[in-house]
């Protein structure tokens, strides 16, 4: 029985770090199932509660990013409050538009359009939309980064300690 746990961990496992291509999967949602299948079918006394309290607050970490790192990369880049909001949007729509294509360009197109509506400037617009984009970058490089920490973590704490 323990290998059929161990299955459905490795696959949701594999299903988180396929969320940062496809996010229409819930990553970290993934990583969870993995972590408490563990949990409450392998070992319930393996894991430490420091390993449950750093996921916790590496989860919020992960939940934000996208929004903290849109808001600052338009924001960087000449983007407006408005553009700012058009990425955040973007993003959520974008997730449900052409995935994983739709994560990428529908908040490109957003700040490009809040930002030309606002300003009228060509330039200063796909400046501001190139931050969006930059943002998608450096938000799926930290998720990633952050994933992995998680599953050495977990296989440290499951396997080794």
């Amino acid at each position: 029985m323990d290998i059929l746990w161990w299955i459905i961990i490795a696959a949701s496992i594999i299903l988180g770090f396929a969320g940062l291509v496809f996010p229409v999967l819930p990553s970290i949602l993934m990583f969870w199932i993995g972590f408490l299948v563990f949990h409450f079918a392998v070992d319930p006394e393996a894991l430490s509660w420091m390993f449950w309290v750093i996921v916790f607050i590496l989860t919020l970490l992960v939940l934000f990013s996208d929004f903290i790192a849109n808001s600052y990369f338009v924001k960087r880049y000449g983007g407006t409050k408005r553009g700012e909001y058009a990425a955040i949007a973007g993003v959520i729509i974008g997730m449900f538009v052409y995935p994983p294509f739709g994560v990428i360009f529908v908040p490109f197109v957003f700040v490009l359009i809040v930002e030309l509506i606002g300003s009228r400037d060509m330039d200063q617009a796909f400046k501001a939309s190139l931050g969006s984009l930059l943002a998608f970058l450096s938000s799926t490089i930290f998720n990633a980064l952050i994933y992995l920490f998680m599953t050495i973590w977990f296989l440290l704490d499951a396997l080794v300690f």
